[in-house]
Order: structure tokens, then sequence, then C-alpha cells
């Protein structure tokens, strides 16, 4: 409790009632229209008129308000005046970026765009682009096309001319970045989908040097050798003989495993190390024509200029099937020295520089980002190439920045090792790229790469389309400024106008269109008043909200530059609403006091004659008084808008017969407008009460205490239960005679026959039985059989469905129950089965037949139908049940202990499902008829036990994922199993693994695994690798 409450008392304080606070706009309404309390209709002057439209209200000063007062006509600050007063920056006028931010800066590189997932081809082609001697020959390689075909019209088509036309942009274009979509529609490339970075370097590198072999020059067939390539061999020695074997291959990149390595040189050394070959490994000695122990190893024997060092970040692991990142840091130097690891040849270079650095950001396989820092062989300065952007590292250093600072998803974090004066660290690093250390040169053209004349003309035509988009964009830049400039000048000079001043001349603006006429993104319409007049062509008093106050001198400049109306000055102001909102709210403030002496007069005792009054409109008269009060009010209305005096009263959610009703007293009219019947709709009530009521509803429905009730209902409603009582006279004679089949007892059975040869008659009997409980009013005419024949008229059941309870809406009469039946009731088909015996030689078996015969046609139809129906469903439940340690399953648990006590019953009386094997019924068959016990269809959900909602064309793959999501399982350690068949195709659909709706698939879990950047992998993994199938680095 408040301190003043408790202790007010004794310390002679105040209480205080606290009102909730109203908002500002309910305020300003009400103070509107408090007047009309000591005010009638007829009484009301202009000053009435002027505060029902607030017309006199104070205006708002700037800096007062933070928002548009919208209750107040007279405000004018907060509608979107604050862009326009004061300076303006130039750039407000327009949204057109400056083109010049796309223009290349001088002594700058050109950026590639990301296409969606081309990331990792962009890293590829700016390494290869900072490759002189690659560059220059691939130029070259097309340069005969000058003799042979005009370049008037010349367009690249291949994927090296697409390269090469690429190159000449990267090298000559004005633009800031390109778009490489070209070569990457050439290659055929999915965009959208992240590939493997090393696989595609080593693909198109085989591309190029293919296409390379085929030109004339022998210098350019082997650019790409000359460039790439180096020459190792596996060298073999056998331990018993000592015979060595060398098998010699060529490289174009070492790939190096880095997982155990701290540093570079270590991962070049376990590449060279020996390996023992024993056991099953052992070697076929060719001198000791037998298999013997022996060893090998490479021997490097010549190295390439540019020496390409894959470092393996991304393996194949055995345990989860699907290849991930090793984020381990791997430290390397900007000179390399080769020497130690060379064989023969000492005269070759080997010390290289380091030329670029292939990042992969991200810790999964199957996502990040590609980035690379490559060296400037002309200046020597280091850039970093991310798409779009390119940055110069400052000091000529490599810098790798924040490719390091990836997320950390592994419990252990790695520190980052501290590395020495020309070393680099990186946990992200995949490729390097080192190049051999060449003495310093003055002959420029060995950094200088010209441009063939053919591919410079492209490269032109695309600045010339640069430049022409460029001075577009300026000139509608121009445009934009100089009309902000005009609207800016227009706004500060009307602005100032809009503030009507006391005693003189205004006009109504709306609010909506002011707010439009502020803002420049929008074109400004004519003035529209037309949604603000009344029924009389006037201001409505519930638009003022909505619009606003201006001076008379504003208003003829507005309307004389954007037109519009009708045009609502002074003489718009409507005394006939203001009239009749007067008279509704006064109607509305004496309708509380009535409504309390109403429910005061009711209680009492009535003495005397009185009016009859429906209980429900009784209940509901003061709603229905505020619906007609409402009513009157929205006589005066041409819009949807809210009017003045909705509240908590006005609530049109009724229930029952209350929602139809509009009359009052009308609940007690009958159809023939007499009195109703029932009297317990209806209450007396005195001739004071009715008076009053009578005020409100003078058209109400009047029946006095002495007023019969309506003959016609009274005649109806006493055939009705003349009428009842025969049917159910009859409905009780129908049961009597069938009173063995009612109750299902004495019942005739296949399994034991009464007797051979003889027939019995079938019956839909869940139609029948239904129909004729005493209860129901109207008794059974009929029985249709027809239910249970196909479309040909056969019958639909086999002897096996029946005998196995399947159909247990099907009943057997017997002869005396059939006659009774025919008697009583018209039978639509007949059905009989006849039992007989058949002797043969090997001894007789009883034999059924039907009548109508069984049409297998149909039945085979319907079961395979139901069969594909199981095999081709959408959003069907189905449900995982984890297995314990024990080998247990864990349905021998209880059930969930949240389950309702009415779902625990059920499970008590729920008997073993019938192995679903056998023939079923038609669906439409598949009600059963209650036995006296309530069984439950619903699926007993035990503990460990979860839901899951899967489609039949979904893969093993994805459903493992979602059991990753359920029990925090990782997929590579479930084994999934249904029905003792274990699930281990991830590809193959749940349909065509015999999966269907409501089945039971068992999980056994296998002991976690630590790495949880694996399960990462596996997440992101929803399709199988396809790589590079079908896309040009495969010749399609």
């Amino acid at each position: 409790k408040c301190h003043l409450c408790k202790f007010g008392q004794k310390r002679g304080l105040r209480r205080f009632r606290i009102y909730p606070i109203m908002a500002p706009r309910l305020q300003l309404e009400k103070a509107a229209w408090r007047w009309v309390e000591t005010v009638k209709p007829e009484e009301i002057g202009p000053e009435h008129i002027d505060l029902a439209y607030r017309v006199n209200l104070p205006a708002c000063k700037r800096g007062t308000c933070r928002r548009n007062c919208k209750g107040n006509p007279n405000c004018l600050v907060g509608i979107g005046e604050q862009a326009w007063l004061g300076e303006i920056d130039e750039n407000a006028f327009h949204n057109i970026d400056d083109p010049n931010s796309e223009r290349r800066d001088k002594n700058t590189f050109v950026g590639l765009t990301n296409l969606g997932a081309t990331c990792y081809v962009n890293t590829f082609l700016q390494v290869w682009f900072h490759n002189l001697e690659l560059r220059r020959s691939l130029y070259q390689s097309l340069s005969f096309y000058k003799t042979d075909y005009p370049f008037v019209n010349y367009e690249p088509q291949s994927i090296c001319e697409h390269l090469q036309y690429l190159f000449a942009l990267l090298q000559n274009s004005n633009r800031k970045y390109i778009d490489p979509s070209g070569l990457v529609k050439a290659l055929g490339l999915d965009t959208g989908q992240q590939q493997d970075a090393q696989e595609f370097s080593k693909l198109f590198l085989s591309l190029l040097e293919d296409t390379l072999s085929k030109q004339k020059s022998t210098n350019l067939q082997n650019v790409i050798q000359r460039q790439f390539c180096g020459q190792f061999s596996y060298v073999t020695v056998c331990n018993e003989c000592g015979r060595s074997s060398a098998l010699p291959s060529r490289f174009y990149e070492l790939e190096l495993n880095i997982q155990g390595h701290k540093n570079l040189t270590e991962c070049v050394t376990e590449f060279l190390k020996e390996e023992k070959l024993d056991g099953e490994n052992r070697y076929f000695c060719e001198s000791c024509q037998t298999k013997q122990s022996a060893t090998r190893r490479i021997r490097l024997h010549s190295l390439p200029p540019t020496l390409n060092l894959q470092l393996m970040r991304f393996v194949f692991d055995r345990q989860t099937g699907h290849k991930k990142k090793l984020n381990t840091f791997i430290s390397f130097p900007e000179q390399l020295d080769m020497g130690p690891f060379l064989e023969g040849k000492q005269d070759q270079k080997c010390v290289y520089e380091l030329s670029a650095v292939l990042i992969h950001r991200g810790i999964s396989a199957y996502s990040g980002h590609y980035i690379a820092h490559v060296k400037d062989a002309r200046t020597g300065d280091w850039y970093k190439f991310n798409d779009e952007e390119i940055e110069k590292m400052e000091g000529k250093k490599l810098q790798l920045g924040i490719e390091e600072d990836i997320a950390e998803t592994v419990k252990s974090q790695t520190r980052k090792p501290k590395c020495s004066k020309g070393y680099h660290c990186s946990r992200n690093a995949y490729m390097l790229v080192y190049k051999v250390q060449e003495e310093e040169s003055s002959d420029p053209s060995r950094t200088n790469v010209e441009v063939p004349a053919f591919l410079q003309r492209l490269v032109d035509q695309d600045n010339h389309k640069f430049e022409e988009w460029c001075s577009e964009m300026a000139d509608m830049r121009k445009q934009s400024v100089d009309k902000g400039k005009a609207k800016h000048e227009e706004v500060k000079e009307l602005y100032e106008l809009l503030p009507a001043k006391d005693g003189e001349p205004y006009e109504f603006i709306p609010l909506e269109w002011l707010k439009k006429w502020l803002d420049d993104s929008t074109a400004t319409k004519e003035i529209d008043n037309s949604f603000f007049l009344c029924s009389h062509g006037k201001l409505h008093p519930d638009k003022v909200a909505e619009s606003k106050r201006v001076s008379l001198q504003a208003a003829e400049l507005l309307y004389e530059r954007y037109s519009g109306g009708p045009r609502l000055d002074g003489s718009s102001l409507c005394r006939e609403c203001v009239s009749q909102r007067c008279r509704v709210l006064r109607l509305k403030n004496q309708l509380s006091e009535d409504y309390k002496e109403v429910s005061n007069m009711v209680k009492r005792t009535l003495s005397g004659e009185g009016y009859w009054v429906g209980k429900t409109s009784l209940r509901s008269w003061r709603q229905l008084a505020l619906d007609q009060l409402e009513e009157d009010e929205h006589e005066t209305k041409h819009s949807n808008g809210q009017t003045n005096g909705q509240g908590p009263h006005t609530n049109n959610n009724k229930e029952g017969n209350e929602d139809e009703m509009k009359t009052f007293n009308e609940d007690i009219v009958c159809s023939h407008a007499g009195l109703s019947i029932l009297e317990t709709e209806r209450k007396l009530v005195s001739p004071e009460v009715w008076t009053k009521l009578r005020a409100y509803f003078p058209k109400a429905p009047e029946f006095t205490q002495n007023q019969e009730p309506c003959q016609q209902c009274l005649t109806l409603e006493q055939e009705e239960k003349d009428n009842e009582a025969v049917s159910k006279m009859m409905a009780l004679d129908q049961k009597n005679q069938l009173l063995n089949l009612f109750n299902e007892k004495n019942r005739p059975t296949l399994a034991k026959w009464p007797q051979v040869d003889t027939e019995m008659r079938v019956m839909h009997v869940r139609k029948l039985i239904l129909k004729i409980t005493p209860t129901k009013s109207s008794p059974v005419s009929n029985v249709g059989n027809t239910l249970l024949l196909c479309p040909h008229g056969g019958f639909m059941f086999t002897y096996d469905s029946l005998i196995s309870g399947d159909a247990q809406h099907i009943a057997l009469l017997w002869p005396s129950e059939w006659e009774v039946i025919s008697r009583l009731f018209i039978v639509d088909q007949p059905i009989s089965i006849h039992c007989f015996k058949e002797t043969t030689s090997s001894g007789s078996t009883t034999q059924y037949t039907t009548q109508p015969d069984l049409c297998w046609e149909c039945r085979e139809s319907f079961l395979f139908q139901q069969q594909r129906d199981l095999r081709e469903y959408t959003q069907a439940t189905i449900y995982i049940r984890k297995v314990i340690e024990d080998k247990r399953m864990i349905k021998e648990a209880a059930p969930e202990l949240n389950a309702s006590s009415s779902e625990a019953e059920e499970e008590k009386e729920e008997q073993p499902k019938v192995d679903g094997e056998r023939d079923p019924d038609f669906s439409q068959f598949t009600t059963q008829l209650s036995r006296g016990i309530r069984r439950s269809t619903r699926h007993r959900k035990l503990r460990g036990e979860k839901a899951l909602i899967v489609s039949a064309n979904q893969t093993l793959k994805e459903l493992k994922i979602q059991i990753m999501h359920a029990f925090s399982v990782a997929p590579f350690d479930q084994n999934l199993s249904i029905d003792g068949k274990s699930l281990t195709d991830d590809s193959a659909t749940l349909g065509s693994l015999g999966v269907i709706p409501e089945s039971i698939i068992c999980l056994k879990a296998d002991e976690p695994i630590a790495d949880y950047a694996a399960m990462d992998d596996v997440y992101q993994v929803r399709m199988p690798e396809e790589g590079f199938k079908g896309t040009g680095l495969l010749g399609h």
C-alpha cells in the first residue's frame, strides 16, 4: 500500500483517487464534447460548434511535441517538416549513390563480383591474373584469330576466351569491380553451391593445359608445364636384395598433410619421408620374384618456377563419412629454401619467395568464405582480394589480420603461436604459392603485359558503357537535387504561412496529404477532401482529428499548385451533425442512470398487471440501446472511421441468439408474429419498467400480461409430440423383434456355420442398429447394403477378412431375422453367403460363395491403391523410439507421466493391434461398432519416444538431421531400424525403405565423439556431393 493510504488518517493527509492515464487524443476528444452535459440540442450556438471542431485549441510549438498531436487540428509539428527546415545536405534530395564510387582508383587492382557462392573461383582468378607469364601466354594463345577473323563483332565463346577477356578487364577496366558471370556460365558452375577450391584449381589448370597444348607455338604449348610442373619419383628399395626401382612422375602442386604438424618444414619432411612396406603391404620385387618387405619414399628432382603447396585442411573423416576441416595453426616462411629437399641438379634455383596465400574463413568444410592475399609482381606490395573489395597492405608486408578471427565451436580454443620474423602463422591458409627468387632486372618487358588489340577493343566498349552509365546517374542525381532545392524553397515559404491566426479565415487540409507533400519520396497528388464529408456535404466532426486547420493564404497557394477539393472553410462546420451528436451523447449519459433504475425495479415483486419482456432482451437492453444510439450516430457518416462514444460497452461480441437479435423484445415473437409459447424465455415486468424501456425502443413489439400465446404454435407443438410418441413406439417394436441382433447375442459366425448347404444373409448392421434406438424421433425405413458393394455391384469382402473381424460393421443373419428385416424394412440389395461341401479325391472341404459374387478386380485394385497411398504420403507422423543400453526397448517402460487421466484409461483398455499384413477393408468402413468398451485409437507415446513429421520422398539422411535436433545424436552415431531391419542407405527415400505413417523407428545411439565441428559439417550436408560433375571443367 501507498504510505499516504496507510498513514493518511494519522498524518491528516487526503486520499486521492487514481485514474488511468488517458491518451492525449482521447482527452482532446472528450473535452471537445464536455459541454453537451449542460446544453440541449436546440440551445447550440456558434461557440459550441467551434468547441466540437476544436477550432480554438492552442497551436503546438516546435520542440514541445515529439510527434504530431492528431487530436489538435492546429498542431502542425511533426508532420515531416523537420527534413526541410534549416540547411539541407544535397545528398538528402536523392537516393542515388555517387557513380564515381564504382570507378577504379588510380594504381589499384579490379575486384570480382561474388555471384552467390563463387568466392573460391574469384580467389584463384586473382592469383592466376598476377602470374604475369601465364597472363601473357593466355593473351598470345588466340592471337592467330587476328588474321583469320574480323574482330568488329567479336564475342568470347569458349572457356579460355572468357578467361582471356576477364583478364583484359582486370587489367584495363575503369570499373572498381567486374562481373565474372560470363566465365562462370561458360564453366557451367552452380553459383549457389560452394565447391572444393583445391579440386577447382586442379581441374582448371588441367583445362588450360589441354587448351594451350593445341596452339601452334611450342612456347605456348608448354606454358603450364614450365610454370607449375615439377618432377619427382617414387623410389622403392627391397629389404632383401637391395634392388631399387624408381617410378617417375610429374606434379603441379604438392599436397602436404598438416595434421600433427606445426610448420611447413615438418609438412614437407613428412611428404618425403620413408615409408615401410610390410605385412599385407609388401612389395613385389622383380629380382626376388616374390613379395618382400621394402621401403618407399619420394625424391624431388626438379621444381617449377611457381610452386603450389596445397595444405590438406579438408580431409575425409572415416567416422562421419564426410569431409571436415582441420583448424590447426601452421607456420610458413616468406622465403622458402627447398634445396635441402631436392636431390640432384644442384644448379637449380631452390630459394622461393611467398607470392600468394589463399585463405578459407570458417570452421566447416562445407561453408565459409574464401579470400586471397597476393603479392604484386611489379611493386612487391601485398593486396588482400575479398571479392569486390581490395585492400592494400601497409609497408609491403603480408598481414593476415582478422582472417584468423573465426568463431570457435570446439571446447578447447587453441591460442595462436608466436611467429618469428619472416614467418606467418595461419589456421585458415589452405594453399601457399611460392615463386622462385630472381635477380632484379631493369627490363620493363618482364613485368609489362600488353593487352591484344582485339581484347582491348572489347574493354574499351565496356568502359564506354560504364562512362555512359556514370553520366546517366550523374544527370539523375542533378535532376533530383534541382527538384529537391525547388521543393525546399517551396516548403520553407509555405510552412511559415500554414498556421491560421485567431479571427482570420481558415481552411481544413487532410493531414495525410500534408505528410505526403513533405515526403519527397512520394509524388504529391491533388488535395482530396471527399473522405471527410458528412451526409450534409460538410466537414464531419469525427474527421477533424485527421485534418489540419491552415490559413486561407496557405490554402490558396496549395490549391493553386496542386488543385483538388472540395474546399472546407469556416462555413463547412456542420451544425446538424453537432446537434445529432449532442442528442446521442445526452441519451448515453441518461442511459446509465436508467439502467441502474430498471435493474432495481425488475428485482421487486410485481403487483398488478404487467408486460411480457424477453429475458434475452432484458439482459442486453442496455447494449441494444447503445447500438440504437450508435446507429443514429452513423446515419450522418460516409466512412468506415470510428465514431465518438465507442467504448467498452459497444462490444458487438454477444453470445447465443443475441448475435442475431437487433430489435428489442423480438426474442419472444414467434414466426407467426404472435407471442412465443415458451414461457421460460420471457419475464413479466411492471408498467413503470416498460415505460422506460419503451422510451428507448418505441418500435418494440408490446405484449400485455393477458396476451394469449400463438395458437398456431400450440397446435404445431402438440402435433410434434404425437408424432414423436408414434416414432418411439415403432422404433421400440423394431428393436423387440430384433432383440438378439441389437444386443449381439446368439449370432451366427463363419467359423461355426450352423448347417452345411445352407444360406445366410449379410446386412450392413451398423446403419440399422444406430437408427432403431428408441430415442430417435424418426423410425428406420430402409437398410443400405449397397455400401458393401463395389461400383460393378460385386461383394467386396473375402472369407479371410470376415473371419479376422476386420468387417465388424457387417452382420450375419438367421433366416428368421431376415424374414423380420424383409418385412419391416426396404433392403436395397440382398446379400447372401452360401456354405457347401465340395468332395474331391483327397477328401471333402467346406467352401463359401456369395451372391453377388466377390469382385476380385476391385478388391485387388483397392489393396494396391492402399499400399500405394502408404508409400506416397506427405506431412505424416512417425515415431522415433530410443533403445536403452541393456538392449531392451523403451516401449517396455511406463507411459509418459504427463498423459491425461482419460488418455491413461484408454491406454489400459487398448488391445494389441493385429498384424497389418492381412487384407484390410474399405477405408470408409473402418469405423467399428462399439462393443461396450471404448478403445483408444491414439498411439501410445512412451517415455523417450518422440514424434516427427516426414514425407515419403524425404531421404534417410534428412530424417537423421531431424533426429539429431530431437535427440541430440549426430547422424553418424545413429543406428536406425524398423521391424528389425536396419536402415543404412542415406540416399534412399523413406517410402522406398518401407517407412509408412505411424511407423515406429528404433534408434540406437553410439558413443558421441568429441569433435563438435564434425557435427556442424554433417548438419550442413543435406545432399550428396556431386563436385564439378556436368561442368565445363570435366569437358561437358
